[in-house]
């Protein structure tokens, strides 16, 4: 196998594969003529092998037969999530010069306004949807190869600067991970999952769709999460819960502030990943859910899958688990504390960055191994812990102190939810600043007690703000860049207030 759209390839036709985001149900033999007519419809369009396709999308059906047809055409797929900006959307564009761009029309009303912003026309239909995409453009097609090293996709990852960062995944990275994903978790044709992670970013790409489509089992799409949505396909027979932090923090928020119980008689295992899990977060899902909350670490350069726990082997703490066995990983220069870099090789690891060889020279090391800039230790049992990334490490009157861990005590608090902690350069030092979501009980005193009473003098933040939401992705991760500029006039009232 060397194609993504040939997983499906072998399938009983009959079975169901996807449930589109208004009900409707499509067998794994009406996907397979739904990519295959999308890709004639694109060919016809004018797209070739080598070409870079751009699909501004939200869960759909005719997202996941674009992945599809994509893949039988040798064209690049550059998946952006439709509620990117305009601006944002451009960059992308402008760096990876694609031949059209296609929308999940249907699927998305941020996605129609980009296709009308775009002059995008009607170019074909299929039974989940019209087909709209702008005019092709002359462009250079990339050499095409035979085999399983063909770039499959281009992603760009959120980054703290603006230029563009494209990822190279070949259907060969694509087809490791979430094979050897759907083995790990064991899925089946009788799963049911919940599709409610954007398949524009990786996590929901190589840990959900395709390991799902893998094995056979159902994928339920939703265009958006919705938490009524949600409770109501756990409660009418979901197995499966992928999910980030922030969905189950409103899952429970939304349980606890109407009185409700959980209703989930068929689940069995629930995932996070993409974004730093609190442990009281976790202990709250777990009691709230009654199974353990597994945890996974990843990078959209890893395509994604690096470590994670499992129902088998449940941790009481935040680890992501033992490194899969089918990939290397090592901690790099590690300190006296055994902190040191976390550094993958294996199948999985990106081809590059996109017409970027420097940063691709910087990113990997002389053996192969690809540096993800994040720090973690290994514990007794061969456990990873996440620490902190070498980017956002404050550095306080001297001393090294890792925003994960105020985030993890802070997440202890009963009336906490969600909490972002980053550092602010001042006058001569650095100084820690907490953004904290919760309950209306909480103040910014009451919460310094707290953390005075369990963490190091220097630990304790100058400022915590009580925030209604975040700067955030379309997955729910937290953008800590953006913490400071989003909050900047209440951080500006506090400056006031201290002079």
């Amino acid at each position: 196998m060397d194609r993504l759209h040939q997983v499906l390839e072998g399938k009983p036709a009959s079975a169901k594969a996807l449930v589109d985001f208004d009900g409707t149900a499509f067998s794994c033999g009406e996907l397979q003529m739904e990519s295959a007519a999308l890709a004639q419809i694109l060919q016809n369009h004018g797209v070739r092998g080598g070409d870079r396709v751009v699909l501004v999308a939200e869960n759909s059906v005719l997202y996941a037969a674009m992945v599809f047809a994509a893949s039988r055409l040798n064209a690049w797929l550059v998946l952006v999530n439709a509620r990117q900006s305009a601006e944002e959307i451009a960059a992308i564009a402008s760096h990876a010069s694609p031949r059209c761009v296609v929308f999940t029309h249907s699927a998305s009303e941020p996605a129609r306004a980009h296709a009308k912003r775009m002059e995008a026309d009607k170019i074909g239909a299929l039974a989940c949807g019209p087909v709209y995409a702008t005019k092709v453009k002359e462009t250079e097609t990339e050499p095409v190869s035979a085999g399983s090293d063909q770039v499959a996709v281009l992603l760009y990852t959120t980054g703290t600067t603006s230029a563009p960062k494209g990822v190279m995944l070949t259907h060969n990275n694509l087809l490791f991970s979430a094979g050897n994903s759907a083995r790990f978790h064991g899925l089946t044709p009788d799963d049911c999952v919940v599709g409610v992670l954007p398949g524009t970013h990786i996590y929901a790409l190589a840990s959900v769709f395709l390991p799902a489509m893998i094995a056979g089992a159902t994928l339920h799409l939703f265009a958006r999460f919705d938490t009524l949505a949600v409770l109501a396909l756990l409660r009418d027979g979901a197995t499966r819960f992928p999910a980030v932090p922030q969905m189950m923090a409103a899952i429970m928020q939304h349980l606890h502030e109407a009185g409700e119980e959980l209703n989930a008689p068929a689940l069995i295992s629930m995932m996070t990943g993409g974004a730093p899990l609190d442990p009281g977060l976790k202990a709250r899902a777990e009691k709230v859910f009654g199974i353990p909350l597994n945890n996974g670490y990843g990078m959209t350069e890893t395509s994604p899958s690096i470590a994670a726990t499992h129902n088998d082997s449940p941790r009481d703490d935040v680890g992501v688990g033992k490194p899969y066995d089918w990939i290397d990983v090592r901690l790099w220069d590690k300190n006296e504390d055994g902190i040191g870099e976390i550094q993958v090789r294996g199948e999985n690891v990106m081809k590059g960055y996109y017409r970027d060889p420097e940063r691709t020279a910087e990113a990997m090391t002389d053996d192969g191994f690809f540096r993800t800039g994040d720090l973690g230790r290994f514990d007794e049992g061969g456990g990873l812990h996440i620490v902190g990334r070498l980017k956002e490490l404050i550095i306080r009157s001297g001393f090294n102190v890792h925003p994960p861990e105020i985030e993890a005590m802070l997440s202890r608090h009963p009336d906490v939810f969600q909490a972002a902690v980053v550092g602010r350069m001042v006058q001569g030092d650095e100084e820690i600043l907490a953004f904290v979501k919760g309950t209306d009980r909480l103040d910014e005193e009451t919460l310094k007690r707290w953390l005075r009473e369990r963490l190091v003098a220097y630990k304790v933040p100058s400022h915590i703000f009580i925030v209604d939401d975040y700067p955030a992705a379309a997955t729910g991760k937290i953008f800590k860049h953006k913490l400071l500029t989003h909050f900047a006039d209440r951080i500006a009232e506090k400056d006031a207030a201290k002079a």
